[in-house]
C-alpha cells in the first residue's frame, strides 16, 4: 500500500472517530463519571474490540452479519442488553464517598473489558468495517486480507488517539461536577438515560 493511501485513510478515520456515535459518547460519559484512568481503559477496550472487527472483515465473517438477519439480530440484542445493564448501574450508583469506593471496586481489567464488550457486541461496527476498509485496499498492491489488517491497525491508531483526547477532556469536565453531590447524581442520571438511548438505537438498528 502507498504512503499516500495510508495517510488519506488515517485522516478519514480520525474524522469518523470524531463524528458523534455510540463509542465516543460512551467514552465521554464514562470518563466524566468515573475519571480519566477509567476512561482511558475503556478506550483501550474499545480499540481492542476493533481487532475482532478487523479479523471479521479479513476472514469474511462480517459478511455473515450483513447477510444473516438472525446473526445480526442476536448480536445487536446482546449489545443492547449490555447497555441497559450499564444504564441500571449508572442510575443506581451512589454518590460522594460511597461512589468513590464503588469505582475503586471496579478493577482495571473489568473496566477494560467493558470497552471490549461494548465494541464487539455492536454488529454495526462489523458492517461498517466491511463497507469502509475494502475501499482503501487494492488487489494490485498484494494480498487483500493483509491490506485489511493494516488498514484495521491504522483505524485503531486513529480511534485510540481521538478517543483518548475525548476521555482526557471529559474527565476534567466531570471533576467539576463531582464537587457537588447533586451535580454528581445528575451526571449519573444523564449517563443512564444516554445508555438507554444507545441501547434503543442499537436494538432498532437495521443492516
Amino acid at each position: 500500500m502507498t504512503l499516500q493511501a495510508l495517510i488519506t485513510f488515517f485522516a478519514a478515520s480520525v474524522l469518523l472517530a470524531l463524528s458523534p456515535g455510540p463509542d465516543n459518547v460512551f467514552v465521554l460519559l464514562h470518563s466524566a463519571v468515573h475519571g480519566r484512568k477509567a476512561g482511558l481503559l475503556v478506550v483501550l477496550g474499545l480499540c481492542s474490540g476493533l481487532l475482532f472487527h478487523t479479523a471479521a472483515v479479513a476472514l469474511g465473517l462480517a459478511a455473515v452479519f450483513a447477510a444473516s438477519a438472525t446473526a445480526f439480530t442476536a448480536l445487536k440484542l446482546v449489545g443492547a442488553g449490555y447497555l441497559l445493564w450499564l444504564a441500571w448501574g449508572a442510575w443506581n450508583a451512589p454518590v460522594g464517598i460511597q461512589d468513590n469506593a464503588l469505582n475503586g471496586a471496579m478493577t482495571p481489567s473489568q473496566t477494560y473489558l467493558r470497552g471490549v464488550v461494548m465494541n464487539v457486541t455492536n454488529p454495526k461496527v462489523a458492517i461498517f468495517f466491511l463497507a469502509f476498509l475494502p475501499q482503501f485496499a487494492d488487489p494490485a498492491h498484494g494480498n487483500m486480507a493483509g491490506q485489511i489488517v493494516v488498514l484495521g491497525g491504522v483505524f485503531m491508531l486513529a480511534a485510540l488517539l481521538t478517543f483518548s483526547a475525548v476521555a482526557w477532556f471529559a474527565a476534567g469536565f466531570g471533576e467539576v461536577f463531582k464537587r457537588s453531590l447533586r451535580a454528581q447524581r445528575a451526571l449519573n442520571r444523564m449517563a443512564s438515560v444516554v445508555f438507554v438511548g444507545l441501547a434503543l438505537r442499537l436494538a432498532t438498528a437495521q443492516r
